[in-house]
């Protein structure tokens, strides 16, 4: 234990000194200009943040002794030089630049995460570290080459997977487990989808297999960029610290409505309204719809140059109009190569009357103001925001371009009740902005990414998969979700089919099915509203070792609030870790009030609990991806109820895959506390009391 004590020590003081290194590199005499100057400036801070070590966080959780060229003899100590790596989040190497830990992500560390006794994959020994406070208080060693050894589980992994959170999501390195690992190694050139049941780990998985690119493929990210998409700014706050505890501080996170702001969202639409905005037929009548001002010109153009005239007849113009209408093109781009097309012709008849034209006269003649007339004519400017204002607010023109594509009703739904006088006006909806993004993409082409991340994607529309995919278009992406979990009225129902408007349809598909966090008795119990929820999808298993704490307790009418307060009480004083009491919108205000008579802090979703503020009531329809130690349930007919009496697009099975979201937030513990009687699938259960 020592031995390993001091390597601990000698690596932080290693890692002090590499930043220390870095602090003291003396750029001014080594930039020509001061641009380039700023740059290398910028890139050295970065590199000093990335080698920021954290105290509380241990920078080593494993060590891999390897078979080759050693004699292992059991004693923690006794390894060759270069046959022995302790695997951390970070690499850090002494004064002579031999390695003192190695970053989890290179090649040398992947057997920590895939070996074992069936295939030791050359490995002898692993060990794993217990920490508490940055300071190692244990370790387990497995001998994977020994046959005689049997498979046991780690207590240790089991510790850390248990350990109860307070404040952000935190990395999973040290217990990344061989499917997942897999997943988080797979290559850049492929798209990645990850189905995944609640506590399986998916968010992780992306973040890590992010990480692991920026490692493998780092200039090409640093130039291309890469991006972390999420449902929602409480979730993106939940997850924005892994990253930089991995020394990854450069990626970029947004929520699609970020991604797509071109316009300010005031408004907001009926779910039957955002289901059909979101519809992918609405890209059809985008198009049609940029392209409407389209007008072969009828007459001709003359240029005139100095003392001549050139003319090119209207039918030539038409051709060369029809003949960019017909390649599949930007408009923009179309746009800037007519004028390009028209002096082309001009310079023809020049090179014909015996003149010798170059490139500059064919720009010049391109400028010409005969020229820019016809241009601005047949092919008039298009901003993407008037044109959907238009396509909203004038029946006869979305009549016109979505004619065969939507039907009058659907037609009626989409068109405001009110036309807008301008852009600034208009009530934009989150739904309108996705269509304004999709006609900005078709008049200039959206800059594509490296690699995008997008979290709980099961809730996006076709529409919205389109604009990530955008992001995404000559790189490739990770696609992390759960079908049972889609709560929106267009949630998706086939990977497959959300794969294809995301433009990456030859994509993987994995399936993640092994609960970690979750304990055993909750998943089995909200597992019963697969059949009605998800029918296709295979249950969730736990490999935790404790069934966890749980209860299901019914309440007489009229006393349920303070029940509920009691029970977050009582979690607070016998519990470690956080605690979140997750009810239906309509409980929010009477528990809020009641919580503050009982002088219990109370947090919102997505602030930062403390030893101090634990509880954070939560409700129903923003739990997806966030995580508690323990959940206190409220009334569980009360969050079916609320979808159920929602008008258009939502209903029973919606309401019942937020309960489902609810039941599996629980870490360590559930509570469930009704008054009126559970959703069928629920009833029975011999934790009810």
């Amino acid at each position: 234990m020592e031995t390993e004590r001091a390597h601990l020590a000698a690596a932080r003081a290693a890692l002090r000194a590499m930043r220390e290194d870095a602090e003291a590199l003396d750029t001014s005499d080594v930039a020509t200009d001061w641009v380039n100057a700023a740059i290398l400036r910028s890139d050295i801070d970065a590199r000093i943040r990335a080698l920021a070590d954290l105290s509380d966080t241990p920078l080593f959780f494993g060590r891999l002794d390897y078979l080759d060229h050693r004699t292992h003899t059991g004693t923690e100590d006794e390894s060759a030089d270069g046959t022995s790596f302790h695997i951390g989040r970070r690499h850090v190497h002494d004064a002579e630049g031999d390695p003192m830990v190695v970053d989890w992500r290179a090649p040398v560390s992947q057997p920590f995460y895939r070996a074992s006794a069936k295939d030791p994959q050359n490995v002898a020994l692993r060990r794993r570290f217990g920490y508490a406070g940055g300071r190692i208080t244990a370790y387990e060693d497995e001998h994977l080459s020994d046959p005689g050894e049997a498979a046991r589980s780690s207590r240790l992994l089991q510790e850390e997977i248990e350990k109860p959170r307070v404040g952000p999501m935190r990395d999973i390195v040290a217990t990344i487990q061989p499917e997942q690992d897999e997943i988080v190694r797979s290559g850049i050139e492929g798209t990645v989808c990850v189905q995944g049941a609640p506590g399986t780990g998916k968010t992780a998985v992306g973040l890590h297999r992010v990480a692991y690119l920026l490692y493998t493929h780092r200039e090409r990210l640093a130039r291309t960029g890469t991006l972390v998409v999420g449902p929602n700014a409480s979730f993106l706050h939940y997850i924005e610290q892994v990253l930089p505890a991995l020394g990854e501080l450069e990626v970029r996170q947004a929520t699609v409505d970020e991604l797509v702001a071109h316009v300010p969202v005031r408004g907001t639409d009926s779910p039957a309204a955002a289901r059909l905005k979101g519809d992918a037929r609405m890209a059809t009548v985008l198009r049609r719809a940029v392209r409407a001002g389209v007008t072969p010109p009828a007459e001709a153009c003359v240029v005139v140059r100095g003392s001549r005239r050139w003319r090119v007849p209207g039918y030539e113009l038409a051709e060369l109009v029809e003949e960019l209408l017909s390649r599949d093109i930007r408009y923009g781009a179309a746009r800037e190569a007519l004028p390009q097309r028209i002096a082309h012709a001009v310079l023809t008849r020049m090179e014909q009357a015996g003149e010798a034209p170059d490139d500059r006269v064919q720009d010049a003649v391109a400028r010409n103001a005969a020229v820019k007339a016809v241009v601005k004519t047949a092919w008039p400017a298009v901003d993407p925001a008037k044109l959907v204002l238009r396509l909203l607010s004038d029946p006869e023109f979305l009549a016109t371009q979505a004619e065969g594509v939507l039907d009058a009703d659907e037609q009626r739904l989409l068109l405001w009740e009110k036309p807008a006088r301008g852009v600034k006006s208009a009530r934009w909806s989150a739904a309108d902005a996705v269509l304004v993004d999709e006609a900005a993409d078709l008049v200039s082409r959206t800059a594509s990414l490296g690699h995008v991340v997008v979290d709980e994607a099961q809730d996006l529309s076709p529409m919205q998969y389109r604009a990530v995919g955008r992001r995404c278009s000559t790189g490739s992406a990770t696609v992390l979700g759960d079908i049972a979990q889609g709560t929106t009225p267009w949630a998706t129902a086939s990977w497959r089919e959300a794969l294809h408007h995301l433009g990456k349809p030859e994509a993987v598909v994995e399936e993640l099915t092994q609960g970690f966090r979750v304990p055993r008795e909750v998943i089995a119990y909200a597992s019963r509203l697969l059949p009605a929820i998800a029918p296709g999808l295979r249950e969730a298993t736990s490999v935790r070792e404790s069934a966890g704490d749980f209860a299901v307790r019914t309440v007489p009418d009229g006393v349920l609030t303070d029940a509920v307060v009691h029970a977050c009480r009582e979690t607070l004083e016998r519990r470690e870790g956080s605690v979140g009491l997750i009810a239906a919108e309509s409980r929010l205000p009477e528990l809020a009030h009641a919580l503050d008579a009982a002088g219990i802090p109370v947090l919102a979703p997505g602030e930062e609990t403390s030893e101090q503020r634990r509880l954070t009531l939560v409700p129903a329809t923003l739990a997806k991806g966030l995580e508690y130690d323990y959940v206190v349930l409220d009334e569980p007919d009360a969050i079916v109820a609320a979808e159920a009496e929602a008008p258009d697009g939502a209903g029973p099975r919606t309401g019942l895959r937020h309960l489902y979201v609810a039941l599996t937030r629980a870490v360590s513990g559930l509570t469930i506390l009704h008054s009126q009687p559970l959703p069928e699938p629920l009833r029975d259960t011999g934790a009810e009391s």
